[in-house]
């Protein structure tokens, strides 16, 4: 959201709120937002980078960001000279000389895994990134990763940020879930709301104009969608919450999630993050939220 539906001022007042909350990872992108129109994808590093350096505290917040995707002046990437190149703008932009997290954003499914991760290994001992991880990679692509790095001594994945939430079950469960478990990775989901839809304020197409990502939520207003709608609302009014704190109280739960990723541009929206978690679903919550979303 930072340089696309919420300029400077205000994403400095929502990390402001989110950090002193307690929270302390910050999830962000290389080319967040290229596809705005006058934006370039430099956008969310250069705030980000800012708030740091004016609050001093890079030292308690755990930077994460990504490499490899497109945008208007190159398709994706993941060679070893691309890498080794963009690391030195991510760097500039967030005012840091080294990167908690770096992340393989897009496979562009060419560039030999193990050149990948040999770019990875130079940086990390350069001191510039500590940890690497993976988002959006076919299953083969990254066990060919994991394999790589066992085989060859190079560094290995530890996170996986896969497309996961109430509305979007069955890749994350069907392949991937195993793929983490098996190689003790941390699971950064994204989309953790379904670009808002499981806000509950979304029950007709007539809604689609009330934010810029409303197009994205059109394919779940159907049957399957209201039912999940409509559990989230019997659980949100049990415990006197909402139906996206309830969202994230259910991925907080679920094996090997480790810290769903949350948008938010108010501070209205950024307080389901906050309570979601202290809020324990029990086991009827469970069931009921399983059972509307359930995709086999």
């Amino acid at each position: 959201m930072f340089g696309w539906t919420i300029d400077e001022k205000q994403s400095f007042k929502m990390l402001d709120a989110f950090f002193d909350a307690g929270f302390n990872f910050v999830d962000t992108a290389d080319t967040y937002s290229w596809w705005v129109k006058g934006n370039n994808g430099t956008e969310s590093e250069t705030i980000i980078g800012k708030w740091t350096a004016s609050r001093k505290n890079r030292d308690q917040v755990i930077l994460s960001t990504k490499v490899g995707s497109q945008n208007n002046e190159h398709p994706k990437n993941i060679s070893k000279k691309f890498i080794l190149e963009n690391v030195e703008g991510s760097l500039k932009r967030l005012k840091t000389d080294y990167i908690d997290l770096y992340q393989t954003h897009f496979d562009d499914e060419k560039t030999p895994v193990e050149e990948t991760l040999s770019a990875y290994q130079q940086l990390i001992k350069e001191g510039k990134i500590r940890f690497i991880g993976v988002s959006n990679m076919s299953t083969e692509r990254i066990c060919q990763s994991l394999q790589a790095s066992k085989e060859n001594g190079l560094p290995q994945y530890q996170t996986l940020q896969p497309l996961y939430n109430l509305m979007e079950r069955e890749a994350y469960e069907k392949d991937l879930r195993s793929i983490a478990e098996e190689n003790n990775m941390g699971v950064l989901n994204y989309s953790s709301l379904a670009s808002g839809f499981l806000t509950g304020k979304y029950r007709d197409t007539k809604d689609l104009d009330k934010s810029e990502r409303g197009g994205n939520v059109e394919k779940y207003l159907n049957q399957h969608g209201f039912e999940v709608l409509d559990a989230l609302e019997v659980c949100a009014k049990k415990h006197n919450s909402t139906p996206a704190t309830i969202s994230l109280a259910w991925l907080l739960a679920r094996p090997t999630v480790t810290a769903p990723i949350v948008s938010a541009t108010g501070i209205d929206q950024l307080q389901s993050i906050i309570e979601a978690p202290q809020l324990k679903l029990d086991t009827d919550d469970m069931e009921l939220l399983n059972k509307a979303s359930n995709w086999k």
